[in-house]
């Protein structure tokens, strides 16, 4: 059997495909075993089958590895199963949920029309509604790094499809941070677009005009073409938005920090604590070689926004696209499920009140369109994490504090790209977020590329 990097990246696929080195059944050979390896970390919902990734082995054989028109040829990728992939069920990780859609998501259909190989639909909070990994029937998913300690949700599976070599890049939806904390707790590279900047056509929502499907990968590099394959404006979404198309990455004029150090939580707290200040003077190292001003930010604001997230009225939201089915289906939802969607059928939240947090929400996004203009803000992806008992035995508390650090981001209409910053010890990464303006998305690969410079 061939030999594969533990790590799987585009790049090395697509050089040894065009080298005639392996071919993608070869891969996709290696990958089944690895898949099964690791069946007890509950990765899948639909597993890899002949049957998801025959016809598109088979499509590929009219084209060549180096076809320019197919910069994805051969590479496989999975698919949280909130997303549709044609004629194979969409869960939302909830059985009673589940249909089969008659054609793929937009982002889907993009991305294997440019070669890649879908080979299953991964494990999820369910309803996308939460951060930790642990709300599924389908099992708790397990960080990919130590079992024993939280995934991060929703988009688990994907995640840790990725960081165990089951795949080379993974599909992951986020509307609070789903896309962001687990690639932090899986060591991964996270890329959360502007919502409408890929097509949400084809998700099931869980605050519709929030969402956005996200990327899981290894490197930078492979965060970058997946976004220039799966961006662009379509018809058939109406949250659909245009964007500069493959803007010319660039490092930003400015690197902010926030002004009060951010609180970190849980078993881990104090080595979270001091991964964020090794990294600080990584940031400030870099800032000064590059002559990029180092600045803090009163991120109060931001803070604020995020907390509107679960505590206003956008969860009324969600209500209104999944309440008829949490009402005619008892107990078909998991109860901390049930609890988060039901908090969007309160009296409280009145016209007034969805009012008052949207002109709220504008002013936020006016005062980071005047802070960040040419900029990044840097904050931890989160402030700790948690063994998956901790989550169980509270399982609110413990996914608020999760998003602290990424819940306002789609409310102030922002970019995100989650990177790893710090091997603490003991297979415990410490990720960062750099947050742009929607319209200055290539100023994260800038900043990014340039950390992870300083770092080496």
């Amino acid at each position: 059997m061939i030999k594969l990097p533990q790590h799987l990246s585009v790049s090395w696929l697509k050089k040894a495909y065009q080298n005639h080195d392996i071919t993608p059944e070869q891969v996709i050979k290696v990958l089944l075993e690895r898949s099964e390896n690791y069946k007890d970390y509950n990765v899948w919902i639909t597993p890899p089958s002949e049957d998801i990734y025959a016809p598109y082995l088979e499509a590929l054989k009219s084209f060549e590895p180096n076809d320019p028109e197919k910069p994805l040829w051969g590479i496989p990728f999975a698919i949280k199963d909130n997303i549709d992939l044609i004629n194979i069920p969409t869960t939302a990780a909830c059985p009673e949920y589940s249909y089969t859609p008659h054609k793929s998501a937009t982002v889907v259909q993009k991305i294997i029309d440019a070669g890649a190989i879908p080979l299953g639909k991964t494990n999820l909070d369910q309803f996308a509604t939460g951060l930790v990994g642990t709300r599924s029937p389908y099992g708790e998913c397990k960080n990919a790094l130590r079992p024993e300690l939280i995934s991060g949700g929703s988009s688990s599976g994907s995640a840790v499809s990725v960081a165990l070599g089951i795949v080379s890049f993974a599909l992951g939806t986020d509307t609070a941070g789903s896309g962001r904390v687990p690639a932090a707790l899986n060591n991964l590279i996270g890329f959360k677009p502007p919502v409408g900047s890929w097509s949400t056509k084809g998700v099931v929502p869980a605050c519709a005009s929030l969402d956005c499907v996200t990327v899981f990968t290894n490197n930078l590099s492979d965060a970058k073409t997946i976004n220039e394959v799966a961006q662009g404006w379509d018809d058939e979404c109406i949250y659909s938005k245009e964007y500069p198309v493959q803007q010319k990455v660039k490092c930003p004029s400015f690197i902010y920090l926030p002004l009060e150090e951010p609180t970190f939580y849980g078993p881990f707290k104090k080595r979270y604590t001091e991964g964020w200040r090794r990294t600080l003077t990584h940031i400030k190292a870099m800032g000064k070689a590059l002559h990029i001003p180092v600045r803090t930010l009163d991120c109060d604001y931001l803070n604020k926004a995020a907390s509107v997230l679960y505590d206003g009225p956008w969860v009324a939201e969600r209500w209104a696209d999944l309440g008829t089915f949490v009402e005619q289906h008892p107990k078909a939802t998991f109860p901390v499920t049930e609890t988060i969607l039901r908090s969007g059928n309160n009296p409280m939240l009145s016209a007034e009140a969805l009012f008052h947090a949207q002109h709220f929400i504008q002013k936020c996004r006016h005062q980071a369109k005047l802070d960040l203009k040419h900029a990044v803000l840097v904050m931890p992806t989160c402030g700790g994490t948690f063994t998956r008992e901790e989550v169980d035995e509270d399982p609110i508390q413990t996914n608020s504090l999760m998003g602290l650090y990424t819940n306002h981001c789609n409310l102030c209409d922002l970019a995100a790209l989650a990177i790893p910053a710090d091997d603490i010890k003991n297979a415990l990464p410490f990720g960062i977020t750099a947050f742009s303006l929607s319209t200055e998305q290539n100023l994260l690969f800038g900043f990014a590329h340039a950390f992870n410079q300083q770092r080496s």
